[in-house]
């Protein structure tokens, strides 16, 4: 019993009012909040990367080849911080082998399998074919084998097949949309969906989490695309930039309009919960919701972007506002995941009650862990990078 009290005691010291024992201790932590971080990732990627193919926006297509590879590193671990959640992560498995449809959580699985296998993983196939083959004819050692392997030993590059490969493309693009929507889009119905919480149970959380997704997937290949190219060596692309940009501030708005509807339907509601939800946004939210989420993740960005529409501002400065643009918005869009997974367990079922969440620093679900989760999609991207190059290679077609 000591030792409880001496484990609990830092949390006890911060509770507020009354709170049922079984509640001082939450069930999800930072895994759980890294899980529908990196999923909005991938779906906001290939959103960007469908500009490209399906919406024919030429001015961003010295991103579209790294776009996918980033919405496959980051699918990659998606499952992760999931699977060091559970207790025996092998019972994932009883998903696919005991399929239950009723169960918004398990169908993650199928919609997992679905857009690795069907849709990204064929995309990025038929894209990168024909320069997999001239790259392995060209290349040695074992980089040239690897590609191969991945081109599956296709040898044909002639001027038929590069055309069917484009429209391959395009139809998997096409399908791709409505599934990346889904990918994220239910990760907010399974939260909007638990009517007991009233800091979850909203019609408009889907809705809300998928632009959210869509805001920080382009400004993380935005990110990205600045960083790779500064490193090669090589001038940026100020008109991709802008007109990323561009799509970035046009969807923040419609992702702040959509939260504060959802916001101003709440106070509108004033149900009972009303007054205890208050108290978590001026308490115990307000730093991570207000000042990080509202002020430096939506609102300084909002601005900075607006500025560079609005006034003529000299390249180079807004290269620095586009960089450090996307920063902010990463913070405020992690933020944005904490305040939803871990400000819906804070308050009591009773509504009379506050607890706090305690983050430690080892463990399976401490911070190194989780920093381990959020660094390891940059590590496979790195990868990716190197067998499957990004940038637009002029390569000559051969005809057999």
């Amino acid at each position: 019993m000591d030792k409880l009290i001496e484990h609990l005691w830092p949390i006890l010291k911060q509770i507020t009012g009354y709170i049922y024992p079984n509640e001082i201790e939450l069930h999800w932590g930072i895994l759980i909040v890294i899980y529908p971080y990196i999923t909005g990732l991938v779906a906001g990627a290939f959103i960007l990367a469908s500009l490209v193919k399906v919406f024919n926006v030429k001015e961003v297509q010295p991103t579209y080849r790294l776009s996918l590879l980033t919405a496959l590193a980051f699918l990659i671990v998606a499952p992760m911080p999931l699977l060091a959640h559970l207790g025996r992560p092998e019972r994932s498995l009883e998903i696919f082998l005991t399929p239950n449809r009723s169960s918004a959580m398990a169908m993650f699985g199928f919609v997992y399998a679905w857009y690795l296998m069907a849709v990204l993983l064929l995309e990025i196939w038929f894209e990168y074919r024909r320069d997999l083959i001239i790259w392995a004819k060209e290349g040695k050692g074992l980089k040239k084998w690897i590609q191969r392997f991945i081109a599956l030993f296709s040898t044909d590059t002639s001027e038929k097949s590069v055309e069917f490969d484009k429209k391959a493309v395009k139809a998997i693009t096409v399908i791709g949309i409505p599934s990346a929507f889904l990918l994220h889009g239910y990760v907010g119905f399974i939260f909007g969906s638990v009517k007991a919480n009233p800091w979850w149970s909203s019609v408009l959380m889907p809705i809300v989490f998928l632009f959210s997704a869509i805001v920080s997937g382009i400004a993380l290949v935005l990110l990205i695309y600045m960083v790779v190219t500064l490193v090669r060596g090589e001038e940026l692309d100020i008109v991709c930039l802008d007109k990323l940009a561009s799509f970035l501030f046009y969807v923040m708005i419609v992702d702040f309009s959509l939260e504060a509807l959802d916001f101003l339907h709440r106070l509108y509601e004033s149900e009972e919960s009303i007054k205890i939800l208050a108290q978590l946004i001026s308490g115990k939210l307000f730093t991570s919701l207000v000042v990080i989420q509202l002020l430096i993740g939506m609102i300084l960005p909002l601005i900075a972007l607006a500025s560079v529409k609005l006034f003529k501002l000299p390249v180079e400065l807004r290269k620095h506002i586009y960089f450090v643009s996307t920063l902010l918005i990463q913070v405020g869009i992690f933020a944005t995941r904490w305040n939803v997974v871990i400000g819906g367990q804070l308050f009591s079922k009773s509504f009379r009650g506050l607890t706090a969440y305690k983050m430690t620093l080892g463990g399976a679900e401490g911070l190194l862990v989780s920093l381990g989760f959020l660094i390891l999609p940059l590590l496979i991207l790195y990868v990716l990078v190197k067998i499957l190059p990004p940038w637009q290679v002029k390569v000559k077609i051969s005809s057999n």
